[in-house]
This record gives C-alpha cells, sequence and structure tokens, in this order.
C-alpha cells in the first residue's frame, strides 16, 4: 500500500480533466503509477461517490471514438474553469436523472457522450434500453446550435437540446426536420421528470 497517498493526488488532478476525455495511460505517467492502479483508483472514487464517468456512444456514429470515457465530480465547486464547471454541472444533474428513472423501474436509462475521429462532439447523449433519446450540448453562452450536435444529429435521428447557461428565452431550429431547441439551462433541467 506504498502508493495510498498518490490517491488524493490522483483525486486533485481530475477537476482539470473534467470536459476532457480521460487518458488514463497519461495519467498513470503524470504519477508515475501502474496503468492498473490508477484504474483501481478511479473505480474506487465512483464507489465513495466523489466521482462518475460517461462512456462514449458508438452505435450509428461513423468514425466513432472507441473507449474513451469523461471523468466528472460530484462535488462540482471543486472544477474551476467555468466551462468545464457548466458541462460538470449539466452531466450531474442527467447522472442524477437518469439513475432515478432507472431506481423507479422506468428503463435502462444511461448517459454517455458522442465524439468521432474528426474531433466532433456533442456533450450528452441520454439512451434508453441501448437506443438513443436525447442529444444534449452544453454552453455557456452560444445560443446557435454548434455544427457538431447538428451533424450528430443528422447521423442519429433524435431530438437535441443545446442548454446555455446565460440564455434567457427558449428557441427552436429545424435540422432535416428534426427539433434542435436551444434553452435556459436552469429552466430545462429544472424540469427533468424525477
Amino acid at each position: 500500500m506504498r502508493d495510498a497517498p498518490c490517491l488524493p493526488l490522483t483525486f486533485n488532478l481530475l477537476p482539470s480533466k473534467v470536459g476532457n476525455t480521460l487518458s488514463l495511460p497519461s495519467l498513470a505517467r503524470d504519477l508515475k503509477l501502474a496503468y492498473t492502479t490508477v484504474q483501481s483508483w478511479l473505480g474506487v472514487l465512483e464507489r465513495f461517490y466523489l466521482t462518475f464517468t460517461l462512456t462514449t456512444w458508438t452505435a450509428r456514429i461513423a468514425r466513432a471514438i472507441q473507449k474513451e470515457r469523461k471523468v466528472y465530480l460530484f462535488d462540482v465547486p471543486r472544477v474551476k474553469d467555468p466551462a468545464a464547471r457548466f458541462e460538470n454541472h449539466v452531466a450531474l444533474e442527467l447522472w442524477r436523472a437518469v439513475s432515478c428513472w432507472n431506481a423507479m423501474g422506468a428503463g435502462d436509462f444511461s448517459v454517455h457522450f458522442v465524439r468521432n475521429k474528426e474531433h466532433q462532439e456533442v456533450d450528452f447523449l441520454v439512451a434508453n434500453d441501448r437506443e438513443p433519446l436525447l442529444l444534449v450540448e452544453a454552453k455557456l453562452a452560444d445560443e446557435r446550435p454548434t455544427e457538431s450536435l447538428l451533424k450528430i444529429q443528422r447521423a442519429l435521428k433524435i431530438p437535441a437540446v443545446q442548454l446555455v447557461r446565460n440564455a434567457r428565452t427558449f428557441r427552436t431550429y429545424t435540422n432535416d426536420s428534426l427539433p434542435v431547441v436551444v434553452a435556459p439551462a436552469c429552466c430545462w433541467l429544472a424540469a427533468l421528470p424525477a
């Protein structure tokens, strides 16, 4: 157990990783530890509800990135970067809602993110029974749907929402007859069924 003091160091490095894909080999190199040790510690942090991870969604996405994940914190204020903190907040609210729906027996829900080899990414995808339901993008101020969101929505043919922290009103756009809602994050997240 000689590496035990590095567990807090691992946790202290994670706020700077929020919003980006987590590279376990890179994290292991930074900590000068074995890959399996870092992987094990990330599991411990999840079991103690300090962090949670999201995996990539690959079905029906051309050139999708496989086997990547993102890490988020339950203690959102630890994330200093405003954009990453906002994304972490949205991730936490989606994770909470999906966990609640699963506990109530409403389905087999999950939250993922989408990224392809062209580095086009959508922050979140909500699925039920391994079928995509909704794309969710988190932005601080951009009230126009992102190109990545529109492209991935066309591939999956599902509704999409872009949550904007500073938005004041709801706007609806159409993307090849598919709805894209740009919404104030506080209103949309508050309306999630519990």
